[in-house]
């Protein structure tokens, strides 16, 4: 009898996605009654404005919504995203420039395949949201990683870039707000490593989906803003579901040039065709409506970040660089390894995290998500009492 031929080698090279993967523990911890407070999910805790639910419940009524539609989203979805692009990123583009994804995820899915060929080296600087490396090696490339660390408020500079780019790098990642760290490139740094892609015919992969997320009066300029002429090689990757806790929706998209637009538009006709309709009509009420109920989450965003900064600070060990954007702290931790805490060596933040799991129940993603390990990731994008709870948890185990 002939073997059954294997899987596929490349998805089975892919790994789960590291923040899915702890909060889906931490979840799991809570269902059976333990008191889990997790900082894992990137996702914020607010419910949807209700004037957003409402479109989508007249979206219902219409039976216009439950055929198909364009696979590259609704025209007038694609005019509020191209009317919001010029708006926050200060690039001017014609709807036709737009696709409207299932997330931001698959916008940057799209992204790689449209603009990576087998073997291009792609400058991804880390730390770096986990899907990125896994992205590009979907699409065949090589994930180069540029390192900045907390002494750089982990930004990189045009200096480690360049000495990192070879013949074969054909692309650069770049996001601003950060995840995992929050950092935010000045419009001084945005336009230098604008200059410096567009002099060596990078294309830009740029995620602006915490562009709106800001704090202490920081901007989070678009690279194409800082830099116009680079609009040629570049994709702006966005979506809804961070300014206006529509994670579940699966709303976002990509923006860039006719000819990555095209591939990538018709990669998505055999995909996954035409987003929900319901969920399109939700975000363009997003978009189109008024921006108080998101404002005020900016606003309590930014008092959980200066609470859970000033209290991860008191844990001696523990570096805490101030975040301006997103709603993720990134401490430095290395004053913790090479250590026994309450009689466990701990020598990695893999070893670390699992260590404040079992002993403080409390959920937080290790740097080895995101690059180095020596670093951990906490979303403050949770209520108040358990965001204060589980820092206070963290100084009892360490203090």
């Amino acid at each position: 009898m002939t073997e059954r031929a294997p899987v596929s080698r490349k998805l089975s090279s892919i790994a789960e996605s590291a923040t899915l993967k702890v909060d889906a523990k931490a979840k799991a911890l809570k269902s059976e009654g333990k008191p889990v407070i997790s900082y894992a999910a990137g996702e914020p805790d607010f419910a949807t404005p209700q004037f957003i639910v409402d479109a989508a419940a007249e979206a219902l009524r219409d039976p216009a919504n439950f055929r198909y539609t364009p696979a590259a989203g609704l025209p007038v979805l694609r005019e509020a995203i191209a009317a919001k692009t010029l708006r926050d990123s200060g690039l001017e583009v014609s709807p036709a420039q737009v696709i409207v994804t299932n997330g931001g995820k698959q916008a940057v899915y799209q992204a790689f395949q449209a603009v990576v060929n087998p073997g291009d080296e792609v400058l991804l600087p880390a730390p770096y949201w986990t899907t990125y490396p896994e992205a590009i090696a979907l699409a065949d490339g090589i994930p180069v990683e540029v390192f900045a660390g907390a002494d750089q408020n982990y930004k990189v500079t045009v200096e480690q870039l360049e000495a990192a780019r070879t013949d074969k790098t054909t692309v650069l990642v770049f996001v601003s707000p950060s995840n995992p760290t929050g950092s935010v490139y000045t419009p001084e740094e945005t336009k230098a490593i604008g200059q410096w892609a567009l002099e060596h015919g990078i294309w830009v992969i740029s995620d602006e989906i915490y562009q709106n997320l800001v704090y202490e009066g920081a901007r989070a300029v678009s690279i194409v803003e800082a830099v116009p002429e680079l609009a040629g090689q570049t994709i702006l990757v966005n979506g809804v579901a961070k300014t206006y806790a529509m994670t579940g929706w699966r709303v976002g998209w990509m923006v860039g040039p006719a000819d990555a637009i095209k591939v990538a538009g018709n990669l998505q006709s055999h995909l996954s065709s035409n987003v929900n309709n319901i969920a399109q009509r939700a975000a363009l009420a997003a978009l189109t409506g008024p921006q108080t109920e998101a404002e005020q989450m900016r606003l309590a965003f930014d008092r959980r970040r200066k609470l859970i900064v000033a209290e991860l600070a008191k844990i001696p060990g523990v570096a805490v660089p101030n975040p301006l954007g997103a709603f993720y702290v990134y401490p430095d931790v290395r004053g913790l390894l090479g250590r026994s805490w309450r009689g466990t060596q701990v020598d990695t933040t893999l070893e670390l995290a699992d260590l404040i799991l079992d002993e403080a129940e409390v959920a937080v993603v290790p740097g080895e998500a995101f690059g180095p390990s020596g670093y951990l990731r906490l979303s403050y994008a949770l209520g108040d009492d358990q965001l204060l709870e589980g820092v206070q948890r963290l100084q009892q185990l360490f203090g």
